[in-house]
C-alpha cells in the first residue's frame, strides 16, 4: 500500500510512530497556517475525471486521504503531477486516458469520498463499478440518495454483493431531483454527474456547505453552467464537454475551528493564516458564546481564550449554516473544561459520540442521553491512554491532551493522518510538548 501511495503522491511521508505522546499544560503561541479543506479537495480531485484536459489544484492539504485518492485516480489511468512551494502543495491531474474499470476495492474501502467516482465516471464514460465505500465508523451513511438521483438521470444501477454497478450507455439526462435530506455527498455526486448530462438538472433540498460551492466554482471554471450556489436549489445545464481549469482549494473551516479550540483550552494565542470565521456558519457565534475570541489581523485570524474564561453552552449540530458535525467532538473537548454545564446534541450521525468514553478516561464529566451529551465542566483534565476512533474524535483527544495535566498517549493516528496536514509538527512549532513514538 505504501508503494502505491508514494507512486501516486510522492510527497506523502507519514510521520513514524503509532502513538502520540502529549504532555499538556503548555500554552500554544505562534502561527499555525490553515490548510486547504479536506472536505473540499477530494470532490475537486474527482472533478478532473470529467475532462481530458488538465485540471490544476492549488492549496492542496498534504494528508492521507489525498494520497489515497491520488492512488485511486492513478489506477483509473490518471497522471498526477505534483509541485510543492512555499505557497503550498499543488497537483495537476490529466485524465485523458481514463479507464473506468481500474478501481481498487482496497483503496475504496479506506475512504467515504470514493463514492463520488460514481457520478463522474457515469458522466464521462457511461459506466462505473464501485465497491461500497468505507470511511469513519460514525453511523449509517447509506448511498441510497446518490443511487436514486443517478437513476432519475437515466442510469441503470444495481447493487450486488457489496458492489455498485451502474451504466448509462446513452449518457445521462437532466432530471428534477429532490433529496430527502440535504446530503453533502449526494449533492456533490449529482452535481458531478449533471454537468455532462443532456439537458437541465435541478437538485432540490441540496446541501449548502461551502465545500459544495467550491466544487461548483471549479466546475464553472471548467465550462460548466451551475446556478444557485449557496442555496437549497442548484440548477445545472449540462455541457457536451468540459475544459481544464486552475482552482485554489478553499481553507479548511474544520481545521480552523479545531485549532481555535486548542488555543482556548491551553490559554494560548494562535495566529491562523487563511482561517475564515465566515465559513464557520452558526459555529462562529457558538465560539464567541463559549469564550473564544477571534480577531482579524494583517497576518490572519488570531484565536485566544476570552478574559472571563470559558463558559458552557448548548449546541445542536445541523446542515450548513448550522453547527458542523465535524466540529462537535473538538468543541466537546473544550466544553469539558468550561465553567457550568453544556448540552451537545448530535442530529447528523448517530454514532458520533465515540470520543465521549475517551474524554471520560481523562476526567471529563459527560453523560450521554440518546443523541445528547450532557457535559459538566471540570477544572482540569488528566492525561490518560486513549484511542482516536475517527478523524474528528482523534483531533478532540489531541485538544484534550494539550489542555490536560500530565501525559496523554493517543493511539489511532491513521485518523489524524487522514484529516490533518502535518498537525503534530505544526503544533510543536507553536510550543506543544508533543511527539510520535513507536
Amino acid at each position: 500500500m505504501n508503494a502505491s501511495l508514494l507512486a501516486a503522491a510522492p510527497w506523502w511521508r507519514p510521520d513514524t510512530g503509532d502513538t502520540l505522546v502529549i504532555r499538556g499544560g503548555q500554552p500554544l503561541v505562534g502561527t499555525y497556517p490553515i490548510s486547504g479543506a479536506k472536505n473540499a479537495v477530494l470532490p475537486l480531485m474527482v472533478s478532473a475525471l470529467l475532462t481530458p484536459h488538465l485540471v490544476t489544484l492549488h492549496n492542496v492539504p498534504a494528508n492521507l486521504d489525498v494520497a489515497v485518492l491520488s492512488s485511486l485516480l492513478q489506477r483509473l489511468g490518471c497522471e498526477m503531477h505534483w509541485s510543492s512551494t512555499s505557497a503550498g502543495l499543488s497537483v495537476t491531474i490529466s485524465a485523458d486516458r481514463l479507464e473506468p474499470r481500474g478501481i481498487d476495492g482496497d483503496l475504496v474501502a479506506r475512504m467515504r469520498a470514493s463514492v463520488l467516482l460514481l457520478g463522474a465516471l457515469l458522466a464521462r464514460c457511461g459506466e462505473a463499478r464501485l465497491p461500497l465505500p468505507g470511511g469513519d465508523a460514525i453511523g449509517r451513511r447509506a448511498i441510497d440518495f446518490h443511487l436514486a438521483g443517478l437513476r432519475a438521470m437515466g442510469a441503470t444501477v444495481k447493487l450486488d454483493g457489496g458492489v455498485v454497478q451502474a451504466t448509462a450507455p446513452a449518457g445521462l439526462r437532466g432530471a428534477d431531483i429532490r433529496l430527502p435530506l440535504p446530503s453533502v455527498g449526494a449533492t456533490e455526486n449529482l452535481l458531478l454527474a449533471a454537468v455532462l448530462a443532456d439537458g437541465t438538472t435541478t437538485i432540490r433540498n441540496a446541501a449548502r456547505e461551502p465545500e459544495i460551492a467550491d466544487l461548483a466554482a471549479c466546475l464553472i471554471a471548467m465550462g460548466g453552467k451551475v446556478s444557485g450556489l449557496g442555496t437549497h436549489e442548484l440548477s445545472i445545464e449540462g455541457a457536451q464537454r468540459l475544459a481544464g481549469a486552475v482552482h485554489a482549494v478553499l481553507p479548511d473551516r474544520i481545521e480552523f475551528g479545531t485549532l481555535a479550540c486548542a488555543a482556548a483550552i491551553t490559554d494560548g494565542e494562535l495566529c491562523l493564516p487563511h482561517g475564515r470565521v465566515d465559513l464557520l456558519g452558526a459555529a462562529g457565534a457558538s465560539f464567541n458564546a463559549m469564550g473564544v475570541d477571534f480577531s482579524e489581523t494583517p497576518d490572519g485570524v488570531v484565536a485566544r481564550r476570552a478574559r472571563p474564561g470559558l463558559s458552557g453552552i448548548d449546541i445542536t449540530t445541523g446542515p450548513y449554516p448550522g453547527f458542523a458535525t465535524d466540529l462537535q467532538a473538538p468543541v466537546m473537548a473544550l466544553l469539558a473544561t468550561a465553567a457550568g454545564a453544556s448540552a451537545v446534541s448530535e442530529t447528523i450521525f448517530e454514532q458520533r459520540f465515540r470520543h465521549v468514553d475517551e474524554l471520560v478516561r481523562m476526567g471529563a464529566s459527560i453523560a450521554v442521553r440518546g443523541r445528547t451529551a450532557l457535559v459538566r465542566g471540570v477544572d482540569r483534565l488528566q492525561g490518560a491512554a486513549v484511542i482516536g476512533t475517527d478523524v474528528r474524535a482523534a483531533a478532540a483527544l489531541v485538544i484534550a491532551g494539550l489542555g490536560a495535566c500530565g501525559e496523554t498517549r493517543l493511539g489511532g493516528l491513521d485518523h489524524l493522518d487522514r484529516g490533518y496536514d502535518r498537525l503534530v509538527r505544526k503544533l510543536a512549532l507553536c510550543g506543544a510538548d508533543i511527539v510520535r513514538l513507536p
